[in-house]
């Protein structure tokens, strides 16, 4: 690496190390830190990076990794179920919002039409990026609002490909429309089938094979290069990268291994969408806002108003309530990233002029930036509704239990839950374990129970109970003090080996742990108390008594 490069790469670590805690502190979110620490570092700020477009198309690696894990969450199954929010809704507010922006760009401010065309359909998109970071760190994607939010942004998405090619078009000396639509269908169509061919019946026997390694560098190359190869192959054809790193993920979402691999992209995924955001706030021309403030204030106000005054009444007559619906408008009334990409092919192109691509760029950056404003005030209608009153078909079912180690002592544990009706979920470091429990429909994934983004992943956050039966004290005692650390309220039970690690796993935080050698001499002395006649009440009465002495050493000896 380059010197320059280094030099970039550490003030952009400086500037978000410094601005980002100081927005989280002053409740603004992450993103807006990241994008004012961009702004700060930018050309319009102290004007200490000046690589833009470099930095740019490697932070976009982010984009693919966010769509990557969105996709692998999703699965098929439950995109068909909400076919008619992607297709029915999402469809409806493009093309609507996009021709009403079309008709005030051509109409209002005399823009020619071939830019009007472009412009209308790219700023009726919203950030994917953005809004899903916010709706995660709201703890709300999972919501009614939050779905029906993330089913209008997937439809957003899929539009890239057409408009993308609309570009093309209009750029084009000569229009062959029939044959480059055709030949861009026809290789999209092909590149689709390759890969959910490619997902179906190589990649899980590949992953299985790289696991039996238990080589966790190498797990996690091949998890960055699934995503990054499927993604480089999809724009290589006309879709973007986004597109088909969210395809490669659907295709993950039924894998035992998708938990650790998820696990394995987050921190490369927080890394770089953080540096995305980075790369929008340098971006900013803060000289064309201070020149003309109010008519670029005056351009984000329509821009917002009328994405609103469409959205609400097209989600209210999808059937969400008034709250519901004027939450999503309000967090999807801003335009996004995809915008950006359209507005700059589309300079090169020659269809938009270099003043206008500034102005429409000033106006994306700062919608973005009043978004977190918009959020958090749709943010205080969802729950606002929620006091008032839940809906019983809305509580959600009993949270699964989570089984670290799914081995002899992991599989009875779940033998039992599964007799009581109890969900559980389990996870476990051997690829052979796993694959036998999922070919009995048992909820198995592989990865290492020591991660805590896989942790994380599996849903330990929304679970009250976490049973450790891992057969390693050190494993453990990490598992135990990592988990303490951050959910103080879970319930965390643990298998030790005697008296001495059961006193350990206490003191790093474990809510009890069960002594093996104990359990196996109460259980070998009490068939030979059988052996030797002693009736049943006493010999129940001398184990019970030995057991509960044990425990009480046990938790004696943690105190002092």
């Amino acid at each position: 690496m380059s010197s320059g490069y280094l030099e970039d790469l550490i003030i952009l670590l400086v500037a978000a190390v410094a601005v980002v805690p100081i927005c989280q502190t002053l409740k603004l979110g992450a993103v807006p830190g990241f994008l004012i620490a961009g702004l700060a570092v930018g050309p319009s700020g102290l004007g200490l990076i000046h690589n833009l477009s470099e930095i740019r198309h490697f932070a976009e690696i982010g984009i693919a990794f966010l769509l990557f894990v969105i996709g692998i969450e999703l699965k098929p199954s439950r995109l068909w179920q909400m076919k008619r929010m992607v297709f029915g809704l999402g469809t409806l507010q493009v093309l609507i919002t996009g021709l009403v922006l079309v008709a005030v760009s051509y109409y209002v401010f005399e823009v020619p039409l071939q830019a009007a065309a472009i412009i209308g359909p790219a700023l009726a998109l919203s950030s994917t990026a953005f809004v899903l970071q916010l709706l995660s760190e709201q703890r709300l994607l999972k919501s009614t609002y939050g779905r029906t939010s993330f089913s209008i942004l997937l439809l957003q998405d899929l539009a890239v490909v057409p408009l993308l090619a609309l570009v093309s078009l209009l750029g084009a000396s000569e229009i062959s429309m029939g044959d480059d639509i055709g030949l861009a269908l026809a290789e999209s169509v092909f590149t689709l089938v390759m890969v959910i061919l490619f997902g179906r019946y190589f990649l899980h026997p590949v992953l299985h094979r790289i696991a039996l390694t238990k080589i966790p560098e190498v797990f996690t190359a091949s998890a960055i290069l699934v995503v990054l190869g499927v993604s480089l192959i999809a724009e290589k054809v006309g879709l973007s990268m986004a597109m088909g790193a969210f395809i490669v993920g659907m295709l993950m979402s039924d894998s035992s291994y998708k938990h650790q691999v998820i696990s394995e992209i987050k921190p490369f995924r927080g890394l770089l969408l953080g540096l995305f955001f980075m790369t929008m706030g340098m971006s900013l021309n803060l000289g064309l806002l201070i020149d003309q403030p109010l008519l670029s204030m005056g351009l984000v106000a329509l821009l917002i108003g009328i994405k609103i005054l469409i959205l609400f009444p097209l989600t209210y007559m999808f059937g969400l309530s008034k709250g519901k619906s004027l939450a999503v408008s309000l967090v999807l009334a801003q335009s996004g990233e995809f915008a950006l990409v359209l507005f700059s092919l589309s300079l090169d192109s020659g269809i938009l002029a270099p003043a206008l691509h500034q102005q429409l760029l000033l106006v994306i950056l700062i919608s973005l930036l009043v978004t977190p404003i918009l959020a958090e005030c749709a943010r205080k209608v969802v729950t606002k509704k929620k006091l008032i009153g839940i809906n019983p078909s809305e509580v959600p079912k009993s949270s699964p239990i989570i089984l670290a180690g799914f081995g002899r002592v992991g599989h009875r544990i779940g033998d039992i839950l599964k007799l009581a009706g109890k969900p559980f979920v389990a996870i476990d470091i051997d690829p052979n374990i796993v694959r036998k429990s999922q070919a009995n429909n048992l909820p198995v994934y592989y990865g290492d129970v020591c991660n805590k983004g896989l942790l994380d992943s599996v849903g330990v956050g929304d679970s009250r109970i976490v049973i450790v039966t891992v057969n390693d004290m050190e494993t453990s005692k990490l598992i135990v003090g990592s988990l303490r650390q951050t959910y103080p309220d879970l319930a965390i039970y643990v298998r030790g080996g005697n008296s001495l690690e059961c006193t350990q796993l206490l003191e790093v935080g474990a809510s009890a742990a069960v002594s093996d050698t104990i359990e196996a001499s109460i259980e070998l002395a009490g068939m030979g108390l059988t052996s030797l006649k002693v009736a049943e009440k006493e010999k129940k009465s001398i184990l019970t008594n030995y057991a509960k002495h044990y425990y009480e050493q046990i938790k004696l000896a943690k105190k002092n």
